[in-house]
């Protein structure tokens, strides 16, 4: 196995030789190439085939992979081992979703019997909401439930529940995460307190966007319902003490540990809100899938593994041909939020500028990630996805078969998934262009005008995710698969890809700014923010 610098310095070569070549010029160069860089894993059908990587280029991928250690920090992820070192913990959020009865410790302390005992109570209370057995204080059953939370808290609960609520669900689930007080006015306005269920999402309960909007909602119910308004209240946090001190009864507490990280947390208590919304049944089909996926990454050599190869993809945009940004476009209206979940995922987990022990990075870290659903952004950003100055690799996420609705649109999506990721490859040449105007008759000189206009260098990279439906086991294994593509690319980089100091300072000084908007004394600032301090003040 070579060490780490040949490895680095190996794939920066052959990076070197993939800009002397075009994408579609290496299926005829390499026969096996599709079936080589094709697979399938818990459901999800992958295909990196149109990456700028030549098998070779693969293979050298690979033997960084190995040089950095990748199948021994996997063995320590799910072994509980301290992977977050800057705070001591484990990151164990494959435990929440592990089948019942599976035997996972963190940092040697047995979890597994806590996580299902949480499990059944989830799905007990969900049961209990649903099918009328619990209701409010004027007796009345629920049929609303606001999920009150930001960052991990919010975004994972709002994919799950855009992918796969029903198209007339039987509880209507709201989201409130902004501290814009416009969220919490839209998301109360038309909602009968009496039929409604609020679910507070913080592990410490201090953080302040959401305590601000939980006080919001809990002077809303009591406005309509006076002091037994906190029967409706629901917490998921470690703070007993403070949720107490809030209003809500012990028995609607739900807690989760220190080694679930926010943005690895939907699968934890702060799913909550889905469970009810959705029903038990669907929840566990969500952690099955994802467990599906945790299963194939631990066991799948290297080279046939979804994640790794996903996240060596990526490494070779990244890093071999310095590509900072990456689009994701789900063909898909029910994931269209799945941008903005892997916004946080990967830029939160790996957009570090030092290493896991403090020492300046040898390598660009996380590319910037940005996205929405197709065929939208068709008419938005793929101008310049196509003919913009710069190659943005493209993952483009497809279902076979639509969840409701046409079947005949549902084809049309698809063709244009499928065109666009081959649009984007093969490209179409000035001469090509100059042959089409001809023969339509264009005067020679409009044509000098228009065919450099109507040229596609091509040779933009697409990686491509089928899912047959999409199901809850679906969707939980696409979750886990870019999870765990994060993870294998936080190795590569040699980063702490579970803490997230940076979202700290912002925090601390809106507290001092605070203070100050409050009517506090003024504090040292630099020009422009005392200015800014000012013109608020009045």
């Amino acid at each position: 196995m070579a060490d780490l610098t040949t490895a680095w310095k190996a794939l920066e070569a052959a990076a070197a030789g993939a800009r002397c070549r075009r994408i579609v010029d290496l299926f005829a160069a390499e026969p096996e190439r599709l079936a080589r860089l094709t697979l399938s894993a818990a459901g999800l059908d992958l295909d990196l085939s149109k990456q700028p990587w030549s098998l070779a280029d693969l293979h050298a991928s690979l033997d960084l992979a190995a040089a950095c250690g990748v199948e021994v920090a996997r063995a320590r992820l799910f072994a509980g081992e301290t992977m977050n070192a800057s705070e001591g913990r484990a990151a164990l959020h494959m435990a929440l979703r592990a089948p019942k009865g599976s035997d996972f410790r963190a940092q040697g302390e047995p979890v597994s019997a806590e996580v299902d005992a949480t499990r059944v109570r989830m799905a007990a209370f969900a049961e209990a909401v649903r099918s009328g057995g619990l209701t409010g204080a004027t007796g009345k059953p629920f049929r609303h439930v606001v999920h009150i939370g930001i960052g991990g808290s919010d975004f994972g609960p709002r994919l799950v529940w855009e992918a796969l609520r029903p198209v007339s669900p039987q509880i209507d689930l709201r989201f409130i995460a902004n501290v814009d007080p416009a969220e919490a006015v839209f998301a109360l306005q038309d909602l009968d307190p009496a039929q409604t269920l609020v679910v507070v999402v913080s592990k410490t309960f201090t953080t302040q966007e959401t305590m601000t909007n939980a006080q919001t909602a809990k002077a809303w119910l009591r406005a309509a319902l006076g002091p037994q308004g906190d029967a409706h209240l629901v917490a998921v946090s470690t703070a007993l003490d403070l949720v107490t001190a809030f209003g809500v009864r012990a028995d609607q507490v739900f807690g989760f540990r220190d080694w679930v990280g926010g943005r690895y947390s939907v699968w934890s208590a702060v799913g909550l809100s889905c469970v009810i919304g959705l029903g038990a049944e669907a929840f566990e089909g969500l952690l099955a899938g994802a467990a599906a996926m945790d299963a194939h990454f631990q066991a799948a050599p290297l080279a046939s593994n979804a994640p790794v190869l996903l996240a060596l993809a990526h490494i070779f945009n990244r890093n071999g041909l310095g590509r900072p940004v990456r689009a994701v476009v789900p063909y898909a209206q029910r994931l269209r939020l799945l941008p903005n979940f892997l916004q946080q995922l990967e830029m939160e987990s790996n957009g570090k500028r030092v290493t896991a022990d403090g020492r300046p990075v040898a390598h660009a870290t996380a590319a910037a990630v940005f996205g929405d659903a197709g065929t939208n952004v068709q008419h938005a950003f793929f101008q310049l996805m196509h003919q913009g100055t710069d190659a943005i690799p493209l993952d483009i996420i497809a279902v076979r078969e639509a969840s409701e609705g046409d079947p005949a649109a549902q084809t049309i999506l698809l063709a244009n998934a499928v065109a666009q990721a081959e649009a984007l490859m093969v490209g179409r040449t000035e001469a090509d262009v100059r042959t089409e105007l001809t023969a339509k008759g264009v005067p020679a000189a409009e044509i000098e005008t228009l065919a450099p206009q109507r040229t596609f260098p091509g040779d933009r990279p697409s990686a491509f995710i089928l899912l047959d439906r999409l199901d809850p086991m679906r969707l939980g294994a696409l979750l886990a698969l870019y999870e765990h593509k994060t993870f294998v690319e936080g190795v590569l980089w040699g980063i702490n890809s579970f803490d997230q100091w940076g979202v700290e300072l912002g925090k601390s000084l809106a507290s001092r700014v605070l203070g100050e908007l409050q009517g506090g004394p003024a504090a040292a600032h630099d020009p422009s923010t005392a200015a800014l301090i000012g013109k608020l003040r009045g």
